[in-house]
Formats: C-alpha cells, sequence, structure tokens
C-alpha cells in the first residue's frame, strides 16, 4: 500500500516470498517461513488496536515481545 501499514495480504505474501530468503540469512528468525496460517495469526496477534492493518510499531513492538531484538 506504501502508506506505512500493512495488511493482512501484505503481510502474508512478503513471508511467504522473502521469508525463507530473510530467515536463512539471519535477517528474521524462522517464524517468519511458515504456513500462511501461521503468517496471518503472527498478523493479529500483531495487531495490537484490531484496524486490520500493522503499523510499524505493532510489528516493531510484537518482534520485541517474541525475540527481544
Amino acid at each position: 500500500m506504501q502508506d506505512g501499514a500493512l495488511t493482512r495480504v501484505e503481510v502474508i505474501n512478503a513471508l511467504r516470498e522473502k521469508g525463507p530468503t530473510l530467515a536463512a540469512r539471519g535477517v528474521i528468525p524462522f517464524w517468519g517461513v511458515g504456513s500462511d496460517d501461521d503468517a496471518s495469526a503472527l498478523f493479529d496477534e500483531a495487531d495490537r488496536n484490531g484496524d486490520r492493518v500493522l503499523t510499524f510499531e505493532e510489528f516493531a513492538a510484537l518482534v520485541d515481545r517474541r525475540f527481544g531484538w
């Protein structure tokens, strides 16, 4: 969308397309290469305000909670 937020579909597609390469390089943890259902569940967990888009802050907070980055 290029509006600074990610939709569920954008997150699923990005993790499907780029997840394996990024995980192999150590850029993201291997949770990023799960199934579409895993990516969707990750999206739901990160969408703290329930507005069906992820801001950078929501995504960063999830990564910090799960992985201490």
